[in-house]
């Protein structure tokens, strides 16, 4: 019997020079299609460079395999704008997609877009948006639906998409809406990679980054010198958390230390803005066990912060292989 495999969306390291943004993405997409990732996770909001649809299609035109998961966000588009591009991506690709579903954005963003929807109240529109692109993409007939913030009559999607091109539906959120919604919706519930790793996990989906080295001092000393401790950049989160109502980020925020703990375990890119996630720092060895461990309790999903960095993501690619799992 084949072990089970985890699927694994890297995501470059938070960028803030759009010189060099396009071509960092497209050097982890390349090494992505080479090396068995299932895809590549592109993000969504008013300080993305690109839009994560435009990026997409770039990404599927340069490479063979590799389906993107792309963030969507209800504040930007309409469910059935979002149907078309799933569907056109399979017309002229044959390529599916999936689809990291989010109602996060600064609070200032939201205010500028005319969005003033409750916390609680975004996750319901999110879960109405989900179940009417379901309805779209796999209903013979024209759909009626009618929500709280979305109806349609006789709405339907020209042509139908074949079954294996449906897109996987993915949701990240800490709060009891966001959990709530993943579950009433079925779509795979992420989460950032706690800090207590030895009582165990069990989840489907985790987000944080990788740094590892043949040993585990060596993997230690590398990254403290890849990722710096800096006051300004502690100061920019900060301003980031005032201007979000973003649960999982106040978690990570408050109380967190930026040492590196014994069990591999590391906030300091997440604390110093230099990432959106934690680090889980050791030996290839190390890191292939825990995630050996975490895919027996039921992970299957990874959404994994990297630097764009050829020489960093090979050291990736072996922790990754050591687990088994990928």
């Amino acid at each position: 019997m084949m072990p089970p495999r985890l699927r694994v969306f890297p995501a470059i390291s938070r960028n803030r020079d759009p010189k060099a943004y396009i071509g960092e993405l497209m050097r982890v997409a390349r090494f992505a299609d080479r090396n068995g990732f299932e895809g590549i996770l592109l993000f969504e909001g008013n300080d993305v460079f690109v839009e994560p649809w435009a990026m997409a299609q770039h990404i599927i035109a340069e490479t063979t395999r590799s389906s993107p998961l792309i963030a969507v966000n209800p504040v930007y588009m309409h469910p059935f704008t979002a149907t078309k591009f799933v569907s056109s991506f399979a017309q002229l690709y044959g390529r599916k997609v999936y689809l990291n579903m989010i109602t996060g954005t600064a609070i200032s963003d939201l205010q500028g877009l005319g969005d003033d929807q409750s916390h609680a109240d975004r996750y319901v529109r999110l879960g109405e948006f989900v179940a009417l692109m379901r309805q779209l993409l796999a209903s013979p007939r024209p759909v009626n639906f009618e929500g709280r913030f979305y109806r349609a009559s006789n709405l339907q999607l020209r042509p139908r998409l074949p079954a294996e091109l449906m897109p996987e539906f993915l949701i990240a959120g800490q709060s009891e809406a966001a959990q709530r919604i993943a579950k009433e919706t079925g779509c795979i519930k992420m989460q950032m990679l706690p800090p207590d790793l030895d009582r165990g996990l069990d989840v489907s989906g985790l987000n944080f980054g990788i740094f590892a080295r043949e040993g585990r001092d060596e993997a230690r000393q590398a990254a403290k010198a890849r990722f710096r401790d800096n006051p300004d950049d502690r100061e920019l989160l900060a301003l980031t958390v005032e201007n979000s109502d973003s649960v999982w980020k106040r978690r990570l925020y408050e109380g967190q230390s930026g040492e590196l703990q014994d069990n591999g375990y590391w906030l300091l890119p997440f604390l110093t803005f230099q990432a959106d996630c934690p680090y889980l720092v050791g030996s290839y060895e190390e890191i292939g066990a825990k995630l050996k461990e975490f895919a027996a309790n039921g992970l299957t999903t990874i959404m994994l912060d990297m630097v764009a960095d050829e020489t960093e993501m090979r050291h990736v690619g072996k922790a990754l292989a050591a687990s088994g799992m990928f």
